[in-house]
């Protein structure tokens, strides 16, 4: 899935460079002479080392949503306890992130990025030998938080490093090992439980973390933009709660965490309804389900042309209405209109995520890295929630009771839509009447 910008303090120093003898005044002179561009030495190897530490990320991250009916019938334990070995690392990665953001500002982002990858990838060589799911939990919790350093550092290091006009195109490609990694972790996993078991899946996880983790570490070129800077305590949360008293802010990291609630509940579930009848589907094939990430891809950059078109405001409803139609088409006993539902559910989603966090950095005018990194946090709190919760109602009543979550949830991104749409049109009221006067 696409991630927010949480790189910290991007926009303070994102056009820093190394003092150059030649006079500023010049017109030859350059202020993005030593940075990196497509074509340019380095470029490759920092695009294929951050696309590297983005499939390890979100493979590591979601390795067990795609074995939680595996785990649940090997430990004898309720979906809702299974949930939390997702729903603990998507929590620890929500606690890291913006501590994580202050300590790349300290020792570096190519420093961070490298120490989270390792220990993460050498936890995820320990976490298929859990003996009990407590300590499966455990072990998950620690290895989010280890993850965060990649959030909060990943889109700093490319805004130092790579030059403007180049860094939309080294984003996308860190975005798109996102989704793959995410993806095809899922994949992998289902179709090696299903012929050698959960531990085994987990295994192969870790291992391709490994290979992963070294290969950033060999290819991540050499940090010539940085400036270290101390972020004390008191300084980041005069900061933090300077986003937090912006209402505008506070509607999109909720609307965010909503959105996640929705996505976090259903694909953490979908594997226990798949399985069970009237689907009897094998383990396998309930892994391969991911592959409707892929959508997300594709709604998530067709998001913009859609807000040019509606607006902001606009797509947010189309993104409400088309997961809430994905949600109720879900509720078939047909494996076509849960799979199309699923698609539904996917695309509305990734383009009410891409809104929201754009109109994060769109609306802070200080700190925007901070102020995505929240944005992250609400998001990643959201997912935690949504598996927790989702994989509850799934106990109590069944599918049904995962759907009315998410409906529930998109009721409230709804109502805070409509909400900020009449404020909006309120003040657009006012601000007619005083010119007219």
């Amino acid at each position: 899935m696409p991630p927010a910008d949480t790189g910290a303090s991007v926009t303070d120093r994102a056009a820093a460079s190394p003092p150059s003898s030649t006079d500023s005044s010049s017109p030859a002179a350059d202020p993005e002479a030593g940075k990196l561009r497509p074509g340019g030495p380095g470029y490759r190897r920092m695009s294929f080392a951050l696309f590297a530490a983005g499939v390890a990320t979100f493979a590591l991250l979601y390795s067990t949503q795609a074995l939680l009916p595996a785990i649940s019938g090997d430990l004898r334990v309720s979906p809702d306890q299974a949930s939390w070995t997702v729903s603990a690392a998507t929590f620890g990665l929500a606690l890291g992130v913006i501590p994580l953001s202050a300590v790349s500002e300290r020792f570096g982002r190519r420093t961070l990025m490298t120490a989270s990858l390792t220990v993460a990838a050498l936890i995820a060589l320990v976490v298929p030998f859990a003996p009990s799911l407590g300590v499966l939990i455990a072990l998950r919790a620690v290895q989010g938080v280890a993850l965060a350093g990649l959030p909060a550092s990943a889109m700093a290091f490319l805004a130092e490093e790579v030059r403007a006009k180049a860094l939309v195109a080294a984003i996308g490609l860190f975005v798109a090992g996102n989704s793959i990694g995410g993806m095809s972790g899922r994949i992998v996993t289902g179709w090696v439980a299903q012929a050698w078991g959960w531990r085994a899946a987990l295994g192969a996880v870790g291992v391709l973390a490994v290979v992963c983790a070294v290969t950033f570490r060999l290819l991540v070129p050499r940090a010539r933009h940085f400036a270290p800077r101390a972020v004390g305590p008191r300084a980041l949360a005069r900061t933090l709660g300077g986003h937090l008293a912006d209402p505008l802010l506070r509607r999109l990291y909720g609307i965010g965490a909503l959105f996640m609630t929705v996505f976090g509940a259903v694909y953490t579930v979908i594997g226990y309804r798949l399985v069970a009848e009237p689907f009897n589907l094998p383990q396998g094939i309930v892994g391969s389900i991911f592959v409707i990430y892929l959508v997300g891809t594709v709604s998530s950059a067709a998001a913009g042309k859609l807000v040019a078109r509606v607006g902001r405001r606009g797509a947010l409803y189309l993104a409400v209405g088309t997961t809430s139609t994905g949600l109720l088409l879900s509720l078939a006993d047909s494996v076509g209109a849960v799979l199309a539902g699923l698609v539904l559910i996917t695309a509305g989603f990734f383009a009410g995520h891409a809104v929201a966090s754009s109109s994060v950095s769109r609306t802070a005018k200080t700190a925007r890295a901070q102020a995505s990194a929240l944005y992250q946090c609400a998001y990643y709190v959201g997912s935690s929630l949504g598996g927790a919760l989702g994989a509850a109602a799934f106990h109590a009543v069944g599918w049904e009771g995962t759907v009315l979550l998410g409906l529930a949830a998109m009721l409230g991104a709804a109502s805070i839509t409509l909400y900020a749409t009449r404020k909006a049109m309120t003040e657009r009221r006012l601000l007619h009447l005083e010119r007219a006067a």
